[in-house]
């Protein structure tokens, strides 16, 4: 094959990769207060928060067993995150420094309930500049 042809044809997927709804809409569309979020997560007692199936899918079974829903409900609730944005589907992406590790939490946010989609560690280089 061609060379030329090649790079076309990556051009092509990295634009539709880049355009797809699922990348735009885990995108992060603005920022939050970060004391603004503190406010409002305020409103939701302990009991109010739950995890889902989707939340620990990441997870080794011996990770399983260290991160628990308890521990990202204390998390959630006694620690300050340094960023907290709202992606383009509604969800919060909150960042916060836990155990020398930058702990991205995914966050919905409803009337009654919050529910912690999911979690995972990442890199420095992964925390968006908004």
């Amino acid at each position: 094959m061609d060379w030329n042809f090649n790079c076309k044809i990556n051009k092509i997927f990295i634009f539709f990769y880049f355009n797809t709804s699922m990348f735009n809409e885990t995108k992060i569309e603005k920022r939050v207060d970060v004391d603004t979020f503190l406010d409002l997560i305020k409103n939701y007692k302990e009991e109010d928060i739950e995890c889902t199936i989707h939340t620990f899918f990441r997870l080794s079974e011996k990770q399983r067993k260290i991160y628990t829903c308890n521990e990202l409900k204390k998390i959630l609730t006694r620690e300050k995150p340094f960023l907290v944005g709202i992606q383009y589907n509604k969800n919060y992406a909150v960042f916060y420094k836990y155990e020398n590790k930058n702990l991205k939490m995914i966050l919905n946010l409803g009337n009654r309930k919050v529910k912690i989609v999911t979690f995972y560690f990442i890199e420095e280089w992964q925390v968006p500049k908004i």
